[in-house]
């Protein structure tokens, strides 16, 4: 029975009063469309791809996305998102679980999947990638390879973002995740399961040091005001607190698997900040492991840890790591596989497919620090990389002469317009390999890739559904798409990684 509590305005609560909402079925109703703050009883029939079950009401089949839910669950769901034919819901109570549920382990936000064992998360994962690539990309007659597993399926993560908040009924300030599915609140966490026992103690140091300096937590959220008000509802948000002191935003902990070094970056609004004691006591907490310590102030209303102003306060600003043969260093806001054991197999995948024999011309395109390019350099004729970041650009370079590995050059530029200049001077690439971001390729730059007419092109993807369309952009314009490898980087999420293998026709 699906239930809707907007019906029966007479019933009454606890305390008598006559407005309390009741549940009532509405399987009888045409096309019933639940709105925010709806409570309803649903029956799980799939998963979606993001995560999230999927519900549908009614004869209509009015679809209700659900997050913290998977298949044969029946539960009792809050509405927080509404749209004309779906709406996304919480699960808030497990009614009756799933004969698939097990036992969570961790107790944070983050990692939804930790209730399906992890032998079936694999199977919906690798079958996510054949329903997107046949239904999305309307392809066929590719060989799906078997998901590489992962390695390590708690504890993997080389780089965390935590927020900073007000713990509830006024409990103070913690330092944790978002509520998952809508909420605005942070919840605090005592062991993040996705990070090291390292990693853990770090953010335990700087958060008692933000506790005893007795800082606050910037005001995230809520309505913008009315226009003539913006500007200086945004100035109360990113400014400092009265007593001019900044407000905490996000501390990022970043750590090198291979090295045991770790990198601390606090953000906050503009005001003062005693960072340099910060970094004394991080430096006493973590002894040698700590790296460095970075402050980003940032104006942004967004939740998010990029941009701003970032300057080093204490020791390195870049990170020391290790990937397969190669000596990295870091920069702050450089990309970087959040799961260093995995990325060493992912790029092993992309080697197979390349298949290349030494006197190949490849480009590299969305190079970043160059991690796959240089990978693949030595077993290369040349190698080209494209990237955007300037200083991730400056990063590849670094590593190129750290690692003395010739025959790679890279520079900076929008691959929609350097990849015809590249083609101009240095010769039509014999093999493309591209690892775009979660958006995938515009049209314009798989035309520009088509144009650079490369034999063979090895594409990386965080995202099945933006694969999809890009793989059949290209099947159509003369490639086959030969094979698809999903790797599994992100144990206990949804998230999947996968290599896809390309042949001009």
């Amino acid at each position: 029975m699906t239930l809707d509590p907007r019906v029966a305005p007479d019933a009454e609560d606890s305390t008598g009063r006559s407005d309390a909402p009741v549940a009532v079925d509405v399987s009888a109703l045409p096309s019933p469309r639940p709105q925010r703050g709806d409570e309803l009883e649903l029956s799980i029939d799939s998963l979606a791809f993001g995560g999230e079950g999927v519900a549908r009401l009614g004869d209509g089949g009015y679809v209700v996305f659900v997050a913290g839910a998977v298949p044969g669950d029946r539960v009792r769901a809050v509405v927080y998102k509404r749209k004309r034919s779906y709406a996304h819901a919480r699960a808030v109570e497990i009614l009756e679980p799933s004969p698939e549920r097990i036992a969570p382990r961790a107790d944070h936000p983050g990692v939804p999947w930790q209730v399906l064992p992890y032998e079936r998360q694999l199977e919906i994962k690798r079958a996510q990638v054949d329903d997107a690539l046949r239904r999305i990309g309307r392809l066929d007659g590719f060989e799906l390879e078997e998901i590489v597993p992962a390695l390590e399926q708690w504890r993997y993560r080389n780089k965390l973002e935590y927020s900073f908040g007000d713990g509830p009924a006024g409990d103070g300030l913690v330092c944790g995740f978002h509520a998952p599915a809508g909420g605005n609140s942070v919840v605090a966490i005592e062991d993040c399961l996705l990070a090291s026992e390292r990693g853990n103690f770090a953010r335990e140091a700087a958060l008692a040091w933000c506790r005893a300096q007795g800082l606050t937590a910037w005001e995230r959220g809520g309505g913008r005001g009315a226009r003539a008000g913006e500007d200086r509802e945004r100035a109360a948000r990113v400014g400092p607190d009265p007593d001019g002191r900044a407000r905490l935003r996000n501390l990022v902990v970043r750590e090198g698997r291979r090295t045991g070094q770790l990198q601390i970056r606090i953000v906050t609004t503009d005001g003062e900040l005693e960072a340099g004691a910060l970094a004394q006591a991080l430096s006493e907490a973590l002894g040698e492991s700590l790296s460095g310590v970075l402050w980003t102030r940032s104006r942004s209303l967004a939740e998010t840890t990029a941009g701003g102003d970032t300057e080093l306060v204490w020791g390195e600003a870049e990170l020391p790591e290790r990937l397969g043969e190669l000596d990295l260093r870091i920069s702050p806001e450089a990309f970087f596989q959040t799961n260093t054991e995995m990325a060493e197999l992912l790029y092993g995948v992309v080697v197979q497919y390349a298949a290349l024999e030494g006197w190949e011309r490849v480009y590299d395109l969305y190079s970043g620090i160059g991690t796959i390019a240089l990978t693949l350099a030595p077993r290369a004729g040349e190698l080209w990389g494209i990237e955007l970041i300037e200083e991730a650009v400056a990063d590849a370079i670094a590593a190129a002469r750290r690692n003395e590995i010739p025959g790679v050059q890279f520079f900076a530029g929008d691959t929609r317009l350097a990849l015809p200049e590249l083609v101009e001077r240095a010769g039509r690439p014999d093999v493309v390999v591209v690892d775009p971001p979660r958006a995938g390729l515009s049209q314009k730059v798989v035309r520009r890739i088509v144009e650079a007419s490369p034999k063979r092109i090895v594409y990386v993807s965080c995202n099945p559904t933006t694969l999809a369309p890009n793989a059949a952009q290209l099947v159509e314009a003369g490639w086959v798409l030969k094979k698809v490898r999903p790797v599994d980087m992100f144990p206990q999420t949804h998230h999947i990684e996968c290599v896809a293998l390309l042949e001009r026709g």
